[in-house]
């Protein structure tokens, strides 16, 4: 009877009320769901490209909201409307699952809807709570909680969040907090983890890697091709070169990579990396001897790019340059396992939730500097596996530390030495791994 169980089709829907490509930690579960033998249906929008692996989903994707001219909070409401119209009409459109899974947030209208449907089909419902919808709203809505709107948000989103069958969520601080103050259960934590295509690479594949960057981004370029009339260099890059006998060397004195992921959005505060880079560049040209120059690689995209891109036009670096490309999915994890240093700007709204991106950073191997709050001691542990910093004058001061005599300082490869220890213990449970020991018992007692 197990065995026909193990090999009976399941099926289950993965709801994300927004890119479908930018939510990785959806993407992951609709990924081991695959693995475990369910058909898989996925709803959402499909702005970026998804993952290769859920190519085997079906994927129904939503139309996206009309612009209009309307006040802000009517565009709330419109937007609300329009969106439980198309979630209703996907839902309808497939077969019936076992269950729901659902992403919150963004809660309102994807709860309501989606509670309604379970209701009339008998469907299971769970929800992965990553954070809470009213707090994000309230991040650019006047008056912030306190405003009639938010206070709404917050007494339906805590409602129709209580009427699942099941939680998962990101932290152990979030799982209090539900069971605690929502008398929302059970709630079980099922943290990020990094899937296997994060992982350490070795140089020639950093090689390749800026190779294949420098063919759009000038940054990755050498300054000028005169090394590879050398003896014995075949190619170059601003960091790397490759010899005649196929191995590949770093560059002498080369820059130092600094990288961040960023999602352009109010609740990273951009302008505190730029503030830190520029007390670094008047540090490293004060003492250029000590100090490397550093080629900054921002990735991701959202709102605030534009407006950051177009500051970061004004500033006139000499020690630091900075770079905005957009990745293929490929192409992310190595450039963070190809960097020298993590920063991660993120802040939650709620206090309650991780940053993935940290998550992304440790699986290949790469220290982080992270902004501080509430609950970031349940990834990021300060100078044990990364550093964290409540201001820029913190973050400056980190980074000169860390690039003191690059890449040579005695102390700093000894703490390298320790971060690595404690990142390779963190690589020892992969997300697939975490998920079959969290996630699936749970979710195959609805079957």
């Amino acid at each position: 009877m197990a065995a026909e169980m193990k090999h009976k089709k399941r099926h289950a829907c993965v709801i994300v009320l927004g890119d479908i490509g930018r939510s990785p930690r959806m993407q992951y579960h609709a990924q081991s769901l695959l693995e475990d033998n369910y058909n898989v249906d996925i709803i959402g929008y499909l702005e970026t490209r998804p993952l290769e692996a859920l190519s085997a989903c079906k994927i129904h994707e939503l139309s996206a909201v009309p612009v209009t001219n309307l006040t802000p909070q009517l565009k709330l409401l419109f937007k609300a409307f329009w969106q439980t119209l198309s979630l209703l009409m996907a839902l309808i459109s497939i077969r019936r699952p076992n269950f729901l899974l659902v992403q919150n947030p963004p809660g309102i209208p994807t709860l309501i809807v989606c509670y309604l449907y379970c209701a009339v089909t008998r469907t299971k419902l769970a929800i992965d709570w990553h954070n809470y919808t009213y707090t994000v709203l309230a991040m650019g809505t006047a008056g912030g909680e306190q405003s009639r709107l938010i206070r709404l948000v917050k007494r339906l989103e805590r409602y129709f969040g209580s009427k699942a069958h099941t939680h998962f969520c990101v932290t152990r601080a979030m799982q209090e907090d539900l069971q605690r103050n929502w008398n929302i259960g059970p709630v079980t934590v099922l943290y990020d983890r990094a899937p296997t295509q994060f992982h350490p690479i070795d140089l020639p594949q950093k090689h390749e890697l800026f190779m294949k960057l420098s063919k759009d981004y000038p940054q990755f370029m050498p300054q000028c091709y005169a090394d590879l009339k050398q003896s014995g260099v075949l190619e170059a890059t601003a960091l790397t070169q490759k010899l005649a006998n196929g191995s590949v060397l770093y560059k002498p004195q080369r820059q130092a990579i600094l990288v961040s992921s960023t999602s352009w959005t109010p609740d990273e505060d951009f302008g505190l990396l730029l503030q830190a880079l520029q007390s670094y560049e008047k540090t490293a040209l004060a003492e250029p001897q000590i100090y490397p120059a550093l080629l900054c690689v921002i990735t991701g995209k959202g709102p605030q790019k534009e407006q950051y891109e177009a500051e970061m036009g004004k500033m006139q670096w000499q020690k630091v340059n900075i770079v905005t490309p957009w990745l293929e999915n490929e192409d992310y994890p190595s450039i963070l396992a190809s960097a020298d240093l993590g920063v991660c700007l993120h802040w939650s709204t709620s206090g309650l939730d991780l940053p993935m991106k940290v998550v992304d950073m440790f699986g290949s191997g790469l220290p982080v500097c992270a902004y501080n709050f509430k609950c970031l001691d349940e990834l990021v542990k300060h100078g044990e596996n990364g550093f964290v910093f409540g201001d820029y004058h913190e973050l400056a001061e980190q980074l000169r530390i860390w690039f003191e005599n690059f890449p040579n300082n005695p102390s700093i490869q000894e703490t390298q030495t320790r971060f690595g220890r404690s990142l390779q213990q963190f690589q020892e449970l992969r997300w697939r791994e975490s998920w079959r020991l969290n996630a699936a018992p749970i979710l195959e007692a609805f079957l």
